[in-house]
């Protein structure tokens, strides 16, 4: 019982993040979750108390899945990690529902301000900055690669072609060697 219990109640879930993230925030109502998650209104309201309980659920699970990336893309050389963090991002839009639709909700299972997004990309920009102790301009590196990323992310919802990774990649080639070289000013001076 409790395995199909945790199946209606992922179904749910899959279903909210599905109609967020291929349509608008008020697709995603009472009866149209149901149908696409294959379930009754009660089955809902057993597992959730609203629709916004719902929405702030796919929020949850798609912060984790997010923090994951940042931590990953963060675990290797410090030069790369915005770069591996836009590709890892670009193509979790692309693939995962959850994450597509979790980046456009706030905490409260809304569509209001701050979304998931701002707090992922205030998670990068802090990482840089971190990361770039004694570098040349972190700041301005680390605003730099919030507005390279989330322009990624955004024009993703419109064309999916800018969440291929090849795309950011290529884009990725052409910032990559301000990041490089930053950090080895900033290792010039530490020395």
């Amino acid at each position: 019982m409790y395995k199909r219990s945790e199946q209606t109640r992922e179904a749910l879930v899959s279903a909210a993040a599905e109609l967020i993230a291929t349509g608008r925030f008020a697709d995603a109502g009472l009866v149209n979750i149901c149908r696409v998650a294959g379930v009754s209104r009660g089955a809902l309201y057993h597992h959730f108390t609203s629709i916004a309980e719902l929405v702030a659920e796919v929020y949850a699970q798609a912060r984790e899945r997010a923090t994951v990336l940042v931590e990953d893309s963060f675990a290797g050389p410090a030069a790369d990690a915005p770069a591996r963090f836009s590709v890892a991002l670009g193509a979790a839009m692309a693939k995962d529902q959850l994450i597509c639709a979790g980046m456009g909700l706030g905490a409260d299972g809304t569509d209001s301000a701050p979304r998931l997004r701002d707090e992922v990309l205030g998670m990068v920009r802090d990482r840089i900055v971190e990361d770039a102790r004694g570098d040349a301009a972190p700041d301005a590196l680390a605003d730099l690669a919030v507005v390279v990323t989330a322009g990624l992310e955004s024009l993703g919802y419109t064309d999916s072609g800018w969440w291929d990774p090849r795309q950011t990649e290529r884009l990725w080639g052409v910032l990559r060697p301000l990041f490089a070289e930053a950090h080895e000013v900033g290792a010039t001076a530490d020395q």
